[in-house]
């Protein structure tokens, strides 16, 4: 389903960080080898895969997908898929060629339409398939996509891992948001256009396990030795969300209201896993508060352990936190906030509502994911513990934020934007929060922006516009300077003492820019509109008395 909505003109011009700590390949019961993951540079010049991967051209944009089914066997000693994922779509013009992507590791059995088979060209992870008639605008098709073979290990959390646990029972789990999905099964590879709803089917060795997304339709001894696990998505879902969690796990199970929670943990992990897991309630309880009901209440809330630290599967999060307060038992933010709760299901979880009830249309807008959710984060935090912890948190990210790049980067290049997505991101909104200066009205705008946007794939600008026509301001410069350039704004101020005066201006990109700001004494704010032009105020507060509210806005302060 082509999810994008109508452009919108705003003159806002022109991913995930993973937490600073990558798994080792170890798996079950004892330790980590935690490193610092440093994302690497971007190339100067995308390269023909990444631009294949990343463009929304010609060849994807003639169709709209409706509804995957894919249906595969899971061979654990052999590290091996087989199977099939048909593809109905709709075409929006008249064409004889669709693109789609797998992964060069795979082979393509065969592709058809019906019984006949149809010719193909590879090139660099895309398969374009080609149709011996002309397909027609408005018509619904069907091709079964074969494929099979041994899948490629890569990426921060391996995008695919056959591994043991510490029993030695096989242990394999999807994560392959940076990679793509194409690295272990051929779909639509990117993110502007999600299928209405999908059927996931996954035959493994009867002594085993399969988690994947949505509601659980059964299963079937298939009399060979393997089981299939048939699960059922209701909801539009992106192609990195979709996952496979296949192990010795255990099933326990409660509710939030009328919401299914499903909890899958490892034997010798159960005890802890129902302690921790108790936290899903909470959260969902204050994000509910904030934007509504659980975007997805027909597929129900999945709690999975694996080994890596986690990851946002529409409806099956997947968690390895060591089920320890903290992010994998540090204080995230160093402020002494996040050992109260476990940052990863907070996290996570927090992903069903923004990146993946909300998704952004490119990669380059992953801030919507990421920001947003970092910003769920102290909401939570305001929600369970008050306002000033929430701000406590929230300003504690900023040691994080590196400044050295934009935040939003290329369209149509398959590339991960930068951690400041992330911190920086969260930073923005909680200065934005402080702009409206209103709590009723911007609490009524999360909701209702959720709301607007649900189940939909949107870019910046469609953010930018609705909030500047929900708060009535123009926040296009303010949004241009956060996330389109390097820097944060300056407040330059200069002092005559002798005359009771400070000037002051705002050091900036963007020629607009005239973000409000409170100065003056702690409790006692004068709010003043500095442009990027010279103004001046009247003030009996010496240099060193006069503050800026920085941790309401985020924002460097020059005094002279």
């Amino acid at each position: 389903m082509s999810n994008l909505v109508r452009s919108v003109r705003f003159c806002l011009s022109a991913a995930i960080f993973v937490f600073m700590a990558s798994s080792d390949s170890r798996a079950g019961q004892g330790g980590q080898n935690v490193t610092p993951y440093k994302p690497p540079d971007p190339p100067a010049v995308p390269s023909h895969a990444d631009l294949l991967r990343g463009e929304y051209g010609a060849y994807r944009a003639n169709n709209d997908l409706l509804s995957y089914h894919l249906d595969i066997r899971v061979n654990p000693e052999k590290k091996y898929l087989s199977g099939k994922n048909t593809i109905r779509f709709k075409m929006l013009s008249d064409a004889t060629r669709i693109q789609l992507d797998l992964h060069a590791a795979l082979n393509v059995d065969k592709i058809l339409l019906g019984t006949a088979p149809l010719k193909y060209e590879r090139d660099s992870g895309a398969v374009f398939v080609d149709f011996p008639n002309t397909l027609k605008k408005g018509e619904t098709y069907s091709i079964d996509f074969y494929y099979s073979g041994n899948p490629v290990e890569v990426g921060r959390f391996g995008a695919i891992t056959f591994k043991k646990d510490a029993s030695g029972h096989p242990w394999i789990n999807t994560a392959c948001e940076e990679t793509g999905a194409s690295v272990w099964w051929p779909n639509k590879d990117q993110w502007r256009d999600e299928v209405e709803s999908m059927e996931i089917s996954v035959a493994v060795p009867s002594d085993l396990v399969d988690v994947s997304n949505g509601k659980f339709a059964g299963k079937t001894d298939l009399g060979d030795g393997y089981t299939r696990w048939d699960w059922q998505v209701h909801y539009p879902i992106n192609n990195y969300d979709v996952s496979l969690n296949i192990g010795n796990y255990e099933h326990f199970s409660d509710k939030y209201k009328e919401l299914p929670l499903d909890f899958y943990a490892l034997p010798e992990d159960l005890e802890k896993a129902r302690k921790q897991f108790v936290q899903a309630k909470g959260m969902l309880e204050a994000f509910e508060h904030y934007f509504g009901e659980y975007p997805f209440p027909k597929d129900g809330y999945k709690l999975i352990e694996v080994p890596y630290t986690g990851m946002e599967h529409q409806s099956a999060v997947t968690y390895g936190n060591h089920f320890a307060n903290g992010y994998l038992e540090r204080d995230w933010t160093g402020v002494g906030i996040s050992p109260r709760f476990d940052f990863i299901i907070i996290h996570e979880s927090g992903h069903e509502w923004f990146g993946n009830a909300v998704s952004a249309a490119d990669r380059s807008d992953m801030w919507i994911h990421e920001g947003m959710t970092t910003y769920l984060e102290s909401l939570y935090v305001e929600y369970m513990y008050g306002y000033a912890d929430a701000i406590k948190y929230t300003n504690g990210y900023k040691p994080k934020v590196k400044n050295d790049r934009p935040i939003i980067t290329a369209r149509g290049v398959n590339a991960t934007p930068p951690p400041d997505q992330y911190f920086k991101g969260t930073l923005f909104l909680n200065t934005l929060r402080s702009v409206v200066n209103d709590d009723k009205k911007w609490f009524a705008l999360l909701h209702d922006f959720f709301q607007h946007f649900k189940y939909q794939n949107i870019m910046t600008e469609d953010v930018g516009a609705y909030f500047n026509q929900y708060t009535g301001m123009d926040l296009t410069p303010i949004f241009n300077q956060y996330l389109r350039h390097t820097a944060i704004p300056t407040l330059e101020l200069k002092f005559d003492q002798s005359n009771g005066v400070v000037k002051y201006r705002w050091k900036v990109d963007e020629s607009r820019f005239a973000m409000p700001v409170r100065v003056g004494v702690a409790d006692e704010w004068e709010i003043i509109r500095p442009t990027t032009n010279w103004q001046e105020m009247k003030t009996g507060l010496k240099k060193e008395e006069f503050a800026v509210a920085t941790d309401l806005y985020y924002v460097s302060v020059s005094k002279e």
